[in-house]
């Protein structure tokens, strides 16, 4: 799956689609607009992301390689097991803990995995993760419009129709991007 990100420009999105894209339209946008403050989001996590911007496409784009190797399928590194995009990380673990995993079937690896599969499967923590990314981005280009902490407490109280009548007066891509990363926010 490919990650989406975009970028915004002063409640204006310029750009939506893959890291690379959205780096070359930012570049060509500040070439034409002068020196501005863009933001670049992931737009699943709300999360800002900062790329390298300064000189050539070819140097963004390595530098996106060498910085954020999963933004792209094509940029993923391949330790691991890459057609599985696995990614080896360290983790702490008391010594019950690590007895327990060992004597799972399949061993820590594959129960850790089953574990946080499940657990993303779980409806409550879809919505918390929603609710967390659509306050990430909201806070970040949103954050001193009007109704922003009443908007932010219906996100959170999973009032969708609050929520839509507090962000109506917001910028229209801002709303617009806003309610879409919320949207897994409301209870079904």
């Amino acid at each position: 799956m490919i990650r989406t990100f975009c970028a915004f420009d002063d409640g204006k999105e310029i750009a939506h689609g893959d890291l690379l894209s959205v780096a070359r339209a930012v570049k060509a946008h500040l070439h034409t607009q002068g020196k501005r403050l863009v933001l670049i989001f992931d737009a699943e996590s709300g999360r800002v992301t900062d790329v390298m911007l300064n000189g050539s496409d070819a140097e963004t784009e390595a530098w996106i390689r060498e910085n954020i190797a999963d933004a792209l399928p094509s940029l993923r590194k391949t330790r691991g097991r890459p057609k599985l995009g696995v990614v080896s990380r360290e983790i702490t673990l008391l010594p019950r803990q690590w007895e327990w995993l060992s004597g799972q079937p399949g061993g820590a690896s594959v129960t850790l995995r089953r574990l946080v599969d499940a657990a993303a499967k779980d409806p409550d923590a879809q919505r918390r993760v929603a609710q967390e990314a659509a306050y990430r981005f909201a806070i970040a280009v949103a954050g001193n419009a009007p109704g922003f902490e009443e908007a932010m407490r219906a996100l959170f109280a999973g009032d969708s129709v609050a929520f839509a009548g507090l962000i109506a007066a917001w910028p229209e891509d801002v709303r617009k991007r806003t309610a879409l990363i919320a949207d897994a926010a409301w209870p079904a």
